[in-house]
C-alpha cells in the first residue's frame, strides 16, 4: 500500500494534499532527539557522556559505507561518460570553483576577525597555558607537510584505502579505476554494470542506516553538552557567535549570490536539504549524509556525471566552513594572547590553510587538527599551539557549524558545475524549488527504496510515494 508524502506534498497540477503522521518524519524525529540530548546533557552530564557510544555507532555505520559508495559512484560516473576529456574538464571546473570560493571563505574569516576582534581584551597569559590537552593535535600537525600530503594520497594497497576510509585515497584509486575501465571498451561495460549494481546495494544499506539518525543525534548531542557544558559556550560566546554569524552571512551572501546566478534560491535550497542539515547538526559530521546529498542533487537536476565527481571531491577540496573557522580562530587566538600579526604572517595563514584544509574531509574535529597545522606554520610564530586550549572546550560546538557550511557549499557547487557544463535539468530544478520542503522530505523518507539511478525519476512525480 502506497503511503502518502510527508507534511502536505502537493501533486503537480492536481493540488491534492496528503499527509503522513508527524512522528514518522525524519527531520522532526532528529529535532526531537537533539532537544532531548541537550536536555539530558544539561540535567545529568554524566549520563549524557555515557550515551556517547550511540552517536559514535551511528557515524561508524555510515562511515563503513562511504568508501565503497564513493568508489562505485566515481568509477561508474567516469565509465558512463566514456570521454576522458570530459572527465578532465568537469574535474578542472570543479577544482577552479572550489579554490575560488574557498579563498573567499578564508578572506572573509580574516576580514571578520579584524573588524570584530573577538579575542580583543581576552588577555590570556601564554606562560600559564597548559598545552597538554592539545598535545595530540600539535603532534598530528607537526607531521603535516606538503610531502606528507602527497604521500598520504597513496594507500599501502588497493584495499587499504577502503580499510582506513581515507577519502583522498579512495578518490585516487576510484579515478584510476574509472580511467582504466573506460579504456576497456566492451569488456568494461560489464564491469561498469556490476559496479553500478553494487552501488545501488550500498545506497540502499545507507538508506536503512539513516533511519537511525535520531538515535545517533541524541547520543552525540547529549555527550557534547554533558562533556563540555553550555557554560563553555557562554564563556566564549563572542567567538562562537561571531563564527556562526559569519558562516550564516557567507551562506546567504556569497553562496546565495552564486545560487542566484545559477538560477535558484539559496533559502529554498536550504529547505530542500533540511533533513540533511539537521542530521549534520546532531552528529557534527557531513559524511553522515553524503549518499543522501548525492541522491538529492540528482533529483535537483544535476547530471549523474557531475554529481559523481563533484560531491565526493568536494568533501576533501571544498570546505568553506572549515576555511572560515581556521582564519577566524587564528586571529582570535592571536588577539587573545596579545600578538600582532604582520602582513606576511596573515598571508602565511591563508596559504597554509588552503593546503591543510584539504585533509579535513567531513570528519568531526578535523578542523581543530588543521588549525594546529596552520598555527605551526606561521613564521616567527607569536601564537603558540598551546593557545588552542582556550577554544578546545567550544570547538565541538563550532564543528557543527563547520560541517553544515561545508555541506551547503558542496550542494551549491554541484548545481553550479552542472550548469557550467550545460547538464543541469532546469525543469527538475524548477519543480523542486516550487515545493522544496515536501519533495526533500519525500526523498529522505523513502531513500531505502531509491537508488542513484531511480531516485530522481521516482521523486519526479510527487504523488504517490513509493510503496513500503
Amino acid at each position: 500500500m502506497a503511503q502518502a508524502i510527508t507534511q502536505g506534498t502537493v501533486e503537480a497540477g492536481a493540488g491534492r494534499t496528503t499527509k503522513e503522521p508527524w512522528y514518522k518524519v525524519l527531520y522532526i524525529q532528529v529535532l526531537i532527539a537533539i532537544a532531548l540530548g541537550i536536555l539530558l546533557g544539561y540535567l545529568n552530564p554524566e549520563w549524557g557522556k555515557s550515551v556517547k557510544w550511540l552517536g559514535d555507532a551511528f557515524i561508524a555505520l555510515i562511515k563503513m559505507m562511504i568508501a565503497p559508495i564513493i568508489f562505485c559512484t566515481i568509477v561508474h560516473g567516469i565509465a558512463s561518460i566514456g570521454d576522458l576529456k570530459k572527465v578532465g574538464r568537469v574535474g578542472l571546473k570543479a577544482l577552479v570553483y572550489f579554490e575560488v570560493v574557498s579563498t573567499i571563505a578564508l578572506l572573509i574569516g580574516v576580514l571578520v576577525g579584524e573588524v570584530v576582534k573577538p579575542g580583543a581584551g581576552f588577555n590570556a597569559d601564554v606562560t600559564k597555558l597548559d598545552g597538554k590537552s592539545v598535545e595530540k593535535y600539535a603532534k598530528m600537525a607537526a607531521d603535516d607537510s606538503v610531502t606528507g600530503h602527497i604521500m598520504a594520497l597513496i594507500p599501502k594497497s588497493f584495499f587499504d584505502a577502503f580499510a582506513t576510509g581515507d577519502l583522498l585515497q579512495v578518490l585516487l584509486i576510484s579515478i584510476l579505476t574509472g580511467v582504466v575501465v573506460t579504456g576497456m571498451g566492451q569488456r568494461g561495460e560489464a564491469i561498469t554494470h556490476a559496479i553500478d549494481t553494487a552501488g545501488q546495494i550500498f545506497f540502499r544499506i545507507i538508506g536503512l542506516v539513516v533511519k537511525l539518525a535520531p538515535i545517533g543525534a541524541f547520543g552525540a548531542m547529549a555527550f557534547t553538552i554533558g562533556q563540555y557544558g553550555i557554560g563553555k559556550v557562554v564563556d566564549l560566546a563572542w567567538l562562537v557567535g561571531t563564527f556562526y554569524v559569519t558562516a550564516f552571512l557567507f551562506v546567504v551572501l556569497v553562496l546565495g549570490g552564486i545560487a542566484r546566478v545559477a538560477g535558484f534560491s539559496i533559502f529554498k535550497f536550504l529547505a530542500y536539504i533540511k533533513d540533511e542539515l539537521l542530521i549534520v547538526l546532531g552528529t557534527s559530521s557531513s559524511e553522515t549524509v553524503l549518499p543522501h546529498m548525492m541522491t538529492k542533487m540528482r533529483r535537483l537536476g544535476a547530471s549523474d556525471s557531475v554529481v559523481g565527481l563533484v560531491i565526493p571531491t568536494g568533501y576533501s577540496f571544498n570546505l568553506d566552513g572549515t576555511n572560515i573557522y581556521m582564519t577566524l580562530a587564528s586571529l582570535f587566538l592571536a588577539q587573545a594572547v596579545g600578538a600582532d600579526l604582520s602582513f606576511g604572517q596573515y598571508a602565511t595563514i591563508i596559504l597554509v590553510a588552503m593546503l591543510t584544509s584539504k585533509g579535513a574531509s567531513g570528519v568531526t574535529g578535523a578542523g581543530f587538527i588543521t588549525l594546529a597545522a596552520t598555527l605551526s606554520a606561521i613564521p616567527n610564530n607569536p601564537v603558540p599551539v598551546a593557545a588552542m586550549t582556550l577554544i578546545l572546550g567550544v570547538d565541538k560546538f563550532m564543528s557543527e557549524c563547520r560541517a553544515i557550511t561545508n555541506l551547503i557549499g558542496n550542494g551549491v557547487a554541484t548545481v553550479v558545475v552542472s550548469r557550467w557544463e550545460g547538464e543541469l535539468d532546469q525543469e527538475k530544478l524548477n519543480q523542486v524549488m516550487a515545493h522544496p520542503i515536501s519533495i526533500g522530505t519525500d526523498i529522505s523518507d523513502h531513500a531505502p527504496n531509491m537508488d542513484p539511478a531511480t531516485a530522481p525519476a521516482a521523486a519526479a512525480a510527487p504523488i504517490p510515494a513509493p510503496a513500503r
